[in-house]
């Protein structure tokens, strides 16, 4: 259980890499409730999901020290960040919540599969630490900021007083709006959707081919508004509650009583 007093201890990271304005403001929006440690990657991690550094050695480095408030840098993903900070900086006890943000451009429907941001959460979440990650729906590295912090502040007081059960993380998406303009806060499910014409086709200086990632959203429940990324749409905040266990228990029952194995 997290306590809902101030001092506690929170981890903060990302996967836009620690010099990001959505780490910087999401920093500043949790120091009033405690003593914040930063590790985040050196340099931008996006859709690394859960992804670890293996076969390669990482470097921890130390940016900044303040009342309140260090700052590291970590040479790997983001789920290496989090695993770094447990193993090396917090000896006297995890951290009391994590919270990875302000991711820059939306984790809603299909993207939270791939997300550095929340693969982040997932690991805090199996340390056992409560976890949360924050995304606004824009990927403009100078966005405003202001309705993430202005609403995540809320989000966090009530995370504190009511938290998520164990094995659990949230994940939240904000419009790219002004603060007056939101509608609300809503709980919801993740969204079905797709990416399609996923690669661009290009060729070099020497004429040789290569392709540049880029793609197209596929909406599959385009009149469904209890879908994460619809309701952000609309100008609501999201928050999907996110498990580790992914096991589809109904559909394991149902195959287990239709596939002869014995």
């Amino acid at each position: 259980m997290v306590s809902a007093g101030k001092g506690l201890k929170i981890l903060i990271t990302n996967d836009d890499g620690v010099k990001s304005k959505g780490i910087s403001a999401l920093t500043e929006m949790m120091k009033p409730f405690g003593d914040v440690t930063v590790v985040a990657p050196f340099e931008a991690q996006s859709g690394m999901s859960a992804a670890l550094t293996i076969g390669k050695p990482l470097r921890l480095t130390e940016l900044k020290r303040e009342k309140g408030v260090k700052i590291f840098a970590c040479s790997g993903t983001p789920a290496d960040c989090v695993k770094m900070a447990v193993n090396q900086l917090f000896n006297d006890g995890l951290p009391d919540l994590l919270v990875s943000g302000i991711n820059h451009g939306s984790n809603a429907s299909i993207a939270s599969l791939y997300s550095g941001t929340l693969g982040a959460a997932a690991e805090g979440t199996v340390y056992g630490i409560p976890s949360i990650g924050f995304s606004l729906n824009s990927h403009d590295p100078n966005a405003d900021l202001s309705v993430v912090s202005h609403f995540g502040k809320i989000i966090i007081e009530e995370f504190l007083k009511n938290p998520v059960k164990p094995e659990t993380y949230l994940n939240i998406n904000f419009p790219a709006t002004t603060i007056d303009k939101v509608k609300g806060i809503k709980f919801c499910h993740q969204g079905r959707g797709q990416w399609i014409k996923e690669f661009e086709a290009r060729t070099d200086p020497y004429g040789f081919k290569y392709y540049w990632m880029t793609g197209e959203f596929f909406n599959l429940e385009n009149n469904n508004n209890e879908a994460d990324h619809n309701l952000v749409d609309q100008n609501y905040i999201s928050i999907v509650p996110h498990k580790i266990d992914t096991t589809d228990y109904n559909e394991l029952e149902r195959l287990e009583s239709l596939w002869n194995l014995t």
